[in-house]
Formats: structure tokens, sequence, C-alpha cells
């Protein structure tokens, strides 16, 4: 039985070698290699290597090297035929059918991969003449240099109905096999083909083995109606299997200097080349969302692929659709990262605005599916009844279901519930007499009236005593700058700022950095005010006047200022776990403690008490 190059191309793209030989040779990473004891010969040091991005084993102590179908055919002595016909077994493909004449496509295949090198050949010669001055001024403007050209293939196509199709013809192609190979277009009501691309920037698309199999093209003219255009399906071309950039991001990815950088998916052909040109192995599903195909693609080459979209809301959409499509498939060691990119700018923008730095810092800030996933179901609806807090339980449940994998689906299950109780933590029960301190010296004020709101609650707390003043320059530094809750977000859920008067605010300040709303100091303060938090807010400026808080001077520089919050909100959370503790070693379950510990945690308590209350924390958090 014979398979053509495509199947088998397939077949090794759809394995992971590592998955296939680590079932018989006990593997451990070692970098971007996994490393074992030899399996042809014995051995006490491992030499026997595997790289998953290139498909490959090496084993140096017989000097065997091969892909996973050779590793079957030494290991178990199979057959070729036997070999690959297991192996499509666990990929899921159906063998092909006996066909005699598999070598003649084959051959036709071949011929049409060779004109598409001599198309792009054509392509790249126009770009340097004068017939491609505008696109290369476009490529000056988009910051990209001449000796990038050659690296990334190239080209343009002229303004021309058969400029390419008369200069491959001269060379020897039939127009039908141009048409074939997507270069053409036969139209429908008949006459003569014409060519594909006309006036574009033209970027080749190579499939896994780095052969042009198709083509991209950017308009020149901004009236043109589709400003990007690619080839259609040919027997070379496959869409919903092709990531262009494959080929650069996987020797990106093979390079040492890049160490364990995952692969990210971008948006567009040049997001792509700013990637390859910061060392980012970056590739794009060329303006279609990604198919589980391609997903099978990402997952042979990294466990954990960065998806990256615009932060704005076309880009929030995309990341969403990309969430539905990946959610049944995920499995331990398969899931995606996603870089929200703020600003609206692209990779492209952020690498010619401020540099491979600023970029590669970019791709580098990733949030989790989980995460994101959170976000999306948060913003479905507003949540400010209780059945439609019920109902976002009701959706996070559904996403976990929809996780095949069942251990897997259980993690998510926790993972989403927990982030719920985050964003809705139980409030405490109010004390049943009139306001008096609590465990710990946390204050519990009066019970709420009979129809009075939390807010009209935490209102009447401000009014029967004032609010601390430490815990009101906490809230305050976290209004002027949201950003100092994210380090924090489960300590504030838990202790607040310190004072319950502040309990109502810290709790609408995380639900908003939970749902994933990045407001700036001036949205939030809006926000709150809007929401009945309009008094508190008066309260904490007053409150936050007094109490001496070096984060709060307009002179200090942002990084000390944050530095010196984060201290200060440490220590108080500390006294407050410390409350905690005492709490529960005094209760009817802990009455044999430790006399001396105890001794130990209260002084330590005491000291942290009276550190907030005398002002004297901002000279520690400042000498630390």
């Amino acid at each position: 039985m014979r398979f053509d190059e495509r199947f088998i191309e397939e077949l090794k793209a759809r394995l992971r070698p590592s998955d296939i030989i680590g079932r018989t040779v006990k593997l451990k990473r070692q970098g971007r290699e996994f490393v074992g004891l030899s399996p042809f010969s014995k051995e006490k040091s491992p030499s026997f290597f595997v790289n998953d991005d290139k498909g490959f084993f090496h084993d140096f102590s017989s000097g065997k090297h091969g892909d996973v179908i050779t590793f079957l055919q030494e290991t178990e002595r199979l057959s070729f035929v036997e070999a690959v016909s297991r192996l499509a077994g666990e990929a899921g493909m159906q063998l092909p059918a006996e066909d005699p004449h598999a070598a003649e496509r084959e051959q036709k295949r071949q011929g049409l991969a060779d004109w598409m090198d001599q198309a792009q050949k054509w392509f790249a010669a126009n770009l340097r003449r004068n017939v491609g001055k505008a696109a290369r001024e476009y490529l000056e403007k988009r910051g990209l240099p001449e000796d990038q050209w050659e690296r990334f293939g190239l080209g343009y196509a002229p303004n021309d109905r058969e400029g390419l199709k008369q200069a491959l013809v001269q060379r020897g192609a039939r127009p039908g096999d141009l048409v074939e190979a997507g270069l053409l277009i036969a139209p429908e009501g008949g006459g003569q083909p014409y060519d594909r691309f006309r006036d574009r920037l033209i970027f080749p698309i190579l499939d896994a083995r780095g052969r042009i199999v198709s083509f991209g093209g950017r308009a020149m003219n901004p009236d043109d109606r589709a400003k990007y255009l690619n080839g259609p399906e040919t027997s070379l071309f496959h869409k919903g299997a092709t990531l262009y950039g494959l080929p650069e991001a996987r020797r990106i990815m093979g390079a040492e200097s890049r160490g364990e950088q995952g692969i990210i998916v971008v948006e567009g052909y040049m997001d792509v080349i700013a990637c390859h040109r910061a060392g980012l192995p970056a590739v794009s599903p060329m303006g279609t969302a990604l198919t589980e195909e391609q997903m099978a693609v990402l997952w042979r080459v990294s466990s954990e692929p960065v998806l990256s979209f615009d932060g704005d809301a076309a880009g929030l959409r995309a990341a969403y659709r990309s969430i539905e499509r990946a959610l049944p498939l995920l499995k331990s060691g398969k899931s995606f990262r996603f870089a929200l990119l703020e600003g609206g700018q692209d990779p492209d923008d952020i690498l010619r605005d401020k540099g491979a730095p600023a970029l590669r810092q970019a791709m580098a800030s990733t949030r989790s599916f989980a995460e994101v996933l959170f976000r999306r179901e948060v913003e479905a609806e507003p949540l400010d009844t209780p059945e439609r807090k019920a109902g976002l339980k009701g959706r996070l449940r559904q996403a976990a279901n929809a996780v095949q994998d069942k251990d897997l689906a259980e993690q998510y299950r926790r993972d989403l519930f927990d982030r719920f109780d985050a964003l809705f933590p139980r409030q405490p029960r109010p004390q049943p007499q009139g306001g008096r301190p609590g465990p710990g010296g946390r204050w519990r004020g009066p019970p709420p009236l009979q129809g009075q709101t939390a807010e009209g609650a935490q209102a009447m707390q401000a009014l029967f005593r004032s609010i601390e003043p430490i815990a009101a320059a906490l809230a305050h530094g976290a209004l002027d700058d949201p950003e100092r809750l994210d380090d924090h977000m489960e300590a504030v859920a838990r202790y607040g700022f310190g004072d319950p008067a502040l309990d109502g605010l810290a709790q609408e300040m995380v639900r908003l950095r939970f749902s994933g709303r990045t407001l700036d100091s001036a949205a939030l303060r809006r926000h709150l005010a809007q929401s009945g938090h309009d008094a508190m807010l008066r309260e904490v400026e007053k409150a936050a006047a007094k109490s001496g808080a070096p984060f709060l001077a307009t002179d200090k520089p942002l990084g000390e200022a944050r530095t010196r919050w984060s201290q200060a909100f440490d220590a108080l959370t500390r006294a407050a776990a410390l409350d905690e503790a005492l709490a529960s070693a005094k209760s009817e379950a802990h009455k044999a403690f430790d006399t001396s510990a105890f001794a130990l945690v209260k002084a330590e308590r005491d000291a942290l008490r009276r550190a907030i209350k005398t002002g004297t924390i901002w000279e520690d958090s400042a000498s630390s």
C-alpha cells in the first residue's frame, strides 16, 4: 500500500513524538527536548533525545535517528504500512483507499508546487522594480526595512490582469495548472483565466515543511473592497489546517536564545512579521477563527499557545469565539493563554512605536484560559439581581461541563466557582445589638434598618463613628491607582481596607477588577458614586487627609508609591490574620492552645496594631 506525502505529513503533524515514544521510553524534559535511556542499547547515562518541534528522535549511543514511524519500525519490528496504520488510528485519520493514480497525483502536486516557487520569485522581483514603488513606500511606512523583505519572501503583484500569467506561460506553464494552483481565476461564464492578485503586496504562505502552498495579498488601493485576499482551497493549500508563519516560528522556538517561549497566535501577516523580528514565535490563521485542525497543530508545537487579541471590544469578541471552539478540546497539557493588548495597538504598532522589548513584554503579560472564560460570562449581562447572579453561576457550570475531559472539567468547575465566590463574597452577619467592636477590634456597626440598602447601612456606619485614617488612606490609594489591587485581590475581598465601614466600597472595587473592566481612577470614582458610594467617597477623602500616608504624596514616583501602599496593606492584612488566629485559639474547639505561642502571636498583633494606630507603620515600610 502506498501513502502520498501529504497524508504522511498530516499524520505526523497530528502526533507529538514525545507522547508516542514516551510510552516506551521514560522521558524527562530538558530545555526544548526530552531525554531518556536508549531503547536500542544498554546504557546508564541517557543519550536518547526527542525533539517535538523538529519531529524526530536521535539516539547517540546507537546512531539511530528518525520520526515516530521509524521509531515503531525499529522498536516493534513493524513494517512501514503497519506503523502508519497504527499511528493513523491514534491520530483519528482514516487510511486512504488503494489508489493506482496516487503517484500520478503526487507528481501533479509537485508540478504545481514548482509553479508556486516561480510565482514567488516573480512577485519578489516586481517589488524592487519601478512598478513596486507604492508597495515599497508602504513597507517603509510600516517600518519594515529592505533587508527583511527576502527573509519573509515579500513581493508585489502589479495591477495587470495577465502579468503573472504571461510570465509563467512563457516558462512553460499551462493556464489550467495555474488555475488549479490558485494563481489564476477562471471566469464562471467562460473566457480566458486572469491573475488572482493585482496591485497587492504579496505574502507567501508556507506549509509546515516550508513549501509555498498559497499567497496572501494586501491591497494597495484603499478603495479596494477586500483589504486582504488569500488564495483559494487547492490540492496544495487547505486553509483550515495551515498557519501563516509556522516554519519561521518553529525555527525561533528551536533557537536556544528563546528558551521556553511558547508559540503566539496573532491576527495578521504584518503582526506575525513584527513578532518574528522581535524574536517571538508567532503565527496567524489568516483572518479566520482558529479551526480544530489549527489548534491540533499549535498543541503539537506548544502545550499552552498564547492567543493575542486587541484589548478593544472587537478583540474581546474574537477571544471569546476562540474560547467557544477550544473549550471542548482542552486537556491536561493542551490549553491556551491570552495576551489582550491595551490601547488599540496591535503587535506591529507596538514594535514600531516602542521597540522589540516592549512587544516581548506585552506578549509575556498573559491571562489564563479560565480567567478570560470567567470574564466572558461575567460580561454577558448585568449582575445586579439575585436572578442574574444565579444565571452567571449556571453559565459557569455549563462552561465547565463543555470540557470533555472529565477530570479537567471538575477542576474548571472548582476554579470558576472560586472566582464567583471572590466576586460575590458572603458578608459577615451584623451584630444584633448596637455598634461595638468585634473579635480582633474589627467594628460591628448597628444592624441595617428594615428596607435599608447596603449603601445606606454603610453611610449610617460612617456617621456612627469616623473611618480609621489608615484604612481611608489605603482605600484612597486604590482609588487613585486601581492597579494596586491586582496583586492583593483575595486579601481585599477578605479583609477590605481594615475598616468595616469601607467593606462595601472594597467589595465593589474587587468586583469591577474581577470583571475585567479596566477603569482609570476618574472612571472608577464615577462608577462608585453612581452606585451609591458617593457619601463614602467624601468620607474617605477627609479621613485619608489625616493619615500622613506617604503613598498619597503627589511628588512620589508611581513605583515607590505602589511599593509603600503594598507594604502598608500587607501589614494591615497581617494584623487581621493574627486577629483571626487569636480568636480561633480562644474558641471552644481550641481551648488547649499553647499559652506561650499565644502570647507571641498576641504580642506581634499588638505591635502591628500600635504601628497602624500611631502611624509608625509609614516609618517601618520606608525602612523595609
